[in-house]
């Protein structure tokens, strides 16, 4: 692919995006800076073609594409869920039982709570009608006539945001009954939270939107099976959402060679902490960290990479050695000992304390659990106040087998990730900077003696 073919798939998503370390002329795709968000600007920029293609509604006398077609397309484009967990998006869709007799549901996953991920948000505010596009087309493969937008509920004017862009596809004839004139209806609408990281979790998700207490769920059922108010739901991520009407305009294969063998396509990527340049890219599957790291600015002050968290708080920190030989891909990444999880890479110089790192994570998770599983709610405080001791100067030689081995029994023992989440950080933390952690108990010890 050439750099303006490239370009034209990183306008896709519609956030701020880069190639080759300069930010793309917003000319290009219109001036998405946050004014140009309209119904009237994004079908400039050809938005809504996809799902005028899949209803036969183009006006060269075209027909529509079948359901069976839409999802076979989506397959081969391998595109995989956005949100962190990287499950085939096609293969999801094959899931839902299209003859179910009653209703079923589509719902998107803008709770973006991860923290250091950023792209939702952007995308929501900046194009929200791709959005919109893409749900319509997702809503049109598996037979669904009802959807909800679940928006984070701390960024309440995104929230605002795609309200208004919902007006306006209404109004166009985008959304509710017969659209443009097919057989086909939707109805789509937005819902926001309150901020409670938990509610990133499916499941959880379900809960909250119907007016519960967002705790997750038990699994099986599968949403798909049972979901929102008992029937049968599709989740998928905003950013999942958002590449769909380019794959459909465009053709799976077409997506699929944007990226690379089972990673389809383009990533956006929330760059954060010690670089020159923080925000999002949008980069094909399967470019190198390094190249990552340059768009970003490389690391500020000039100071020397020392470790990257590369899919949210989350994911499994990997030392800068093994991180710059990784390319951006949810293979590559799994093979180094982390994930690509929601995209947000967390970058670290020299001059960070990884215990100190490690106790502002732990304490994240000890606060958004919410108290469902024991291993989580009792667990994620044992490993704040273990980690907040030794970086008090208070710890002692046992810790570190203690931290591994509440680590240990977190893991794999708790209704939903979140247990997961918090001792995964800790693992990696000992795992790679060991020696960081026994300075710190080692000048506990030896002023202990001292006195």
């Amino acid at each position: 692919m050439n750099a303006q073919q490239i370009i034209s798939q990183f306008a896709a998503t519609g956030v701020q995006t880069c190639f080759h370390g300069r930010h793309i002329d917003p000319q290009i795709y219109a001036g998405l800076d946050g004014r140009n968000w309209s119904i009237k600007d994004y079908e400039a920029r050809g938005g809504y073609q996809a799902l005028r293609k899949i209803l036969g509604k183009t006006g060269d006398g075209a027909e529509g594409l079948t359901q069976d077609q839409v999802i076979a397309t989506v397959k081969e484009s391998a595109l995989r869920g956005r949100g962190g967990a990287g499950f085939p998006s096609g293969l999801k869709w094959s899931f839902m039982p299209r003859q179910f007799p009653g209703q079923k549901y589509l719902v998107c996953n803008s709770d973006e709570g991860e923290p250091g991920t950023c792209k939702d948000r952007d995308i929501l505010m900046f194009n929200p009608h791709i959005v919109i596009e893409g749900m319509a087309i997702a809503a049109y493969a598996m037979g669904i006539t009802v959807g909800y937008n679940y928006i984070h509920g701390e960024i309440f004017e995104v929230y605002e945001r795609f309200e208004a862009a919902l007006e306006e596809a209404r109004a166009a004839g985008y959304l509710g009954d017969r659209i443009l004139g097919s057989d086909f209806s939707f109805q789509l609408h937005g819902h926001h939270g309150f901020g409670a990281y938990i509610c990133g979790e499916e499941t959880a998700l379900l809960e909250s939107l119907e007016g519960k207490k967002g705790q997750p769920r038990f699994k099986p059922p599968f949403p798909a099976s049972f979901g929102l108010y008992g029937k049968p739901t599709t989740i998928n991520n905003t950013e999942t959402f958002a590449a769909v009407p380019w794959i459909i305009r465009n053709g799976g294969q077409a997506y699929l060679e944007c990226g690379k063998p089972n990673n389809g396509g383009t990533k956006i990527f929330s760059v954060s902490g010690d670089v020159e340049l923080p925000g999002n890219y949008e980069i094909p599957l399967g470019t190198p960290f390094s190249k990552l790291l340059e768009l970003a600015g490389g690391v500020r002050k000039g100071r020397t990479l020392k470790a990257v968290i590369p899919g949210g708080s989350s994911a499994p920190v990997l030392p800068a050695h093994i991180m710059m030989e990784c390319t951006m891909d949810y293979d590559s990444i799994a093979k180094a000992g982390s994930m690509l999880g929601s995209g947000a890479v967390i970058v670290m110089d020299d001059s960070r304390d990884m215990v100190e790192s490690l106790k502002r994570l732990s304490y994240f998770y000890m606060h958004e659990s919410c108290g469902q599983c024991t291993p989580c709610r009792e667990g994620t405080g044992w490993l704040w106040r273990m980690v907040d001791r030794i970086d008090n100067g208070q710890g002692k030689a046992s810790d570190m087998a203690l931290l591994d081995n509440v680590a240990e029994n977190i893991m794999g023992r708790t209704i939903c990730a979140l247990g997961d989440a918090a001792a995964m950080p800790v693992r990696a933390m000992i795992k790679h900077f060991r020696h960081e952690f026994e300075a710190k108990i080692a000048a506990a010890s030896s002023t202990a003696k001292a006195a």
